[in-house]
């Protein structure tokens, strides 16, 4: 299995460190972004089924523990790929309803 992050998720990163570093804690912004790869890179490739199902069909999200961070992922089986499709904050409503 690969791990693929889509531009949404990478542009989601970029985000939670600007807006944790604007908070005045750069050092936290980094750390917090690190931890979410990290636990992508740790948990999903060796455990693709974690996480609960998600609220969009044919995804799966996974709450990053000691962050306000839920991981937003799908398998694409025939590329033998972990898609990380959005990084959120677990408080987020989404999808938008209108």
């Amino acid at each position: 299995m690969e791990l693929n992050w889509t531009e949404f998720a990478i542009a989601d990163l970029d985000k939670i460190e600007v807006y944790i570093s604007a908070q005045g804690s750069p050092a936290a912004a980094i750390d917090q972004v690190l931890r979410v790869i990290d636990v992508a890179e740790k948990v999903l490739l060796e455990h693709s089924s974690a996480g609960r199902s998600g609220r969009v069909k044919g995804t799966r999200e996974l709450v990053i523990t000691g962050t306000p961070s839920v991981i937003i992922f799908r398998l694409k089986m025939q590329l033998s790929q972990v898609q990380v499709l959005r990084v959120l904050h677990y408080a987020r409503q989404w999808p938008a309803t209108h």
